[in-house]
C-alpha cells in the first residue's frame, strides 16, 4: 500500500515541521520543576496591556458570532496611524499566514525565491510548499548580503523575503542600503520586507520603509502584534502595500482569518502608546542586562537591535541549552539557522534575564 507521505507533493515531503520554542508546561511535565523562566520565543514579558485585556473581557459576549471579515475598524486604526489607505491593508493569522498568502499567490514550481543565511525559518517553509526553489545567499557578519542578493536573482525569480531586522541575528538594513537595493529590483520581483520587530529600532538610519509604497508597488511591508504589543498567543499581523498588491492578497485571504478578539485587542493595542514606550524601555534595560553579563562570562554575541540576542558559546550549543533546560531556563537553539554556537535568548524582566544570567554562570563553570 503506497504511504500517505508519497501521495503530498515533492516541497511538502522534503519539510521537517517547524519546531517554536519549548512551551512551559512541556518541561514542566518533562522535569517537575516548579520554577521556570522562557525566554525562548520573543515574546513580550509584560503580557497584554491592561487595556487589551479590559477589550478582551469586553468582547466576550459576541462570541458566538462570526468576527468581521473585512476587520473595517482595525483597518481604519492602521490607516490613520500609517496615513494609507484600508486598501493597502491584509489582516493574516499572525504575519507569517501573510507569508505563506504570498506563496500561495504568487509562486509556482518554476519560481525562484530569494532569502539570506539565518534567516526566518517560515521563508524556506512557504518556499518549498509551494514546490519553488529557494537561493540562499551568504550572510555577511550574520547580516544579509543585498548584493549577493541581487546578483542571485533571474527571469524566474518572484520574491525576495528581507527581514528587517532579522530573526535570530538581530541585524538590521540602514535606510540608505535598502532604498538603493529596492531602486535595483526588477518591477516583477516581489520585495517583502519583514519588519516584525520593527518597534523596537530607534536608530536613525532605520528606514521609514512605508515611504517607499507609493513608489515600488512591488513592495509588501508585514508587520505583527505579537512582539512589541504582547499579542502572540491571539495570532494577528497585517501588511501593508499598494492597493493592487493588496487586492490580490485578499483574494487568497481565507474568510475571517483573524478571530473577533484579535481584532478588538489589536485596534486596543495599537492606540496604548504608554503600553508600548513601557516595553521598549524595559527591553532597552533588558538588553543592557544581558550584554553586560556576556561581557563579564567572556563571551561575544551578535549586536542586535530586537527583544532578543543570540550569544555565542564557541563550542556546541545544545549541551548547553540541556543544562539550561535543568536549571528551569527555556532559550532557543538556532543551529537549525547555521549558527549551532549560539543561542539566541529573548529578552525578559529584569527579573528573569537574572535567573538566566545566574544559570549560565552555574552551567558555564561545569563544562
Amino acid at each position: 500500500m503506497q504511504s500517505i507521505s508519497a501521495l503530498a507533493t515533492s516541497g511538502v515531503q522534503k519539510l521537517v515541521p517547524y519546531q517554536g520554542g519549548k512551551p512551559v508546561s512541556e518541561l514542566q511535565r518533562e522535569l517537575g520543576l516548579s520554577e521556570i523562566v522562557k525566554l525562548a520565543s520573543n515574546e513580550n514579558p509584560l503580557g497584554p496591556s491592561t487595556k487589551v485585556l479590559a477589550a478582551i473581557q469586553a468582547g466576550f459576549s459576541e462570541l458566538s458570532r462570526y468576527p468581521d471579515g473585512n476587520a473595517f475598524a482595525l483597518k481604519a486604526a492602521l490607516s490613520e496611524k500609517y496615513k494609507l489607505t484600508s486598501e493597502q491593508i491584509t489582516l493574516g493569522n499572525g504575519s507569517n499566514e501573510i507569508l505563506e498568502i504570498l506563496a500561495r499567490a504568487f509562486l509556482t514550481t518554476d519560481s525562484e525565491v530569494v532569502f539570506s543565511q539565518h534567516a526566518f525559518a517560515v521563508y524556506p517553509i512557504v518556499t518549498q510548499s509551494a514546490g519553488a526553489t529557494a537561493k540562499v545567499i551568504p550572510a555577511i557578519n550574520y547580516g544579509h548580503d543585498l548584493s549577493g542578493m541581487l546578483t542571485a536573482m533571474t527571469d524566474k525569480t518572484r520574491l525576495i523575503f528581507i527581514a528587517n531586522p532579522n530573526n535570530p541575528t538581530g541585524t538590521y538594513l540602514t535606510e540608505q542600503a535598502l532604498s538603493k537595493f529596492l531602486a535595483a529590483v526588477p518591477e516583477q520581483v516581489i520585495v517583502v520586507l519583514d519588519e516584525a520587530y520593527f518597534e523596537y529600532i530607534s536608530k536613525e538610519d532605520y528606514p521609514n520603509s512605508i515611504a517607499w509604497l507609493a513608489q515600488y508597488p512591488n513592495l509588501v511591508i508585514t508587520r505583527t502584534f505579537s512582539k512589541a504589543y504582547g499579542l502572540a498567543g491571539l495570532r494577528i499581523g497585517y501588511s501593508l502595500s499598494s492597493p493592487e498588491m493588496a487586492d490580490i492578497l485578499n483574494r487568497v485571504r481565507q474568510p475571517f482569518n483573524n478571530n473577533a478578539l484579535a481584532l478588538v485587542a489589536a485596534e486596543v493595542a495599537l492606540s496604548d502608546t504608554d503600553y508600548l514606550q513601557q516595553t521598549v524601555a524595559l527591553n532597552n534595560a533588558g538588553m543592557k542586562q544581558l550584554t553586560k553579563a556576556f561581557v563579564d562570562l567572556g563571551l561575544s554575541w551578535v549586536a542586535s537591535v530586537g527583544n532578543f540576542v543570540s550569544v555565542d558559546l564557541k563550542r556546541d550549543a545544545s549541551a548547553i541549552n540541556t543544562a539550561l533546560l535543568h536549571k528551569g531556563v527555556i532559550v532557543r537553539p538556532v543551529a537549525n539557522y547555521e549558527m549551532p554556537h549560539h543561542l539566541r535568548i529573548s529578552i525578559g524582566t529584569q527579573a528573569e534575564n537574572e535567573f538566566f544570567i545566574r544559570a549560565l554562570k552555574a552551567v558555564l563553570a561545569d563544562v
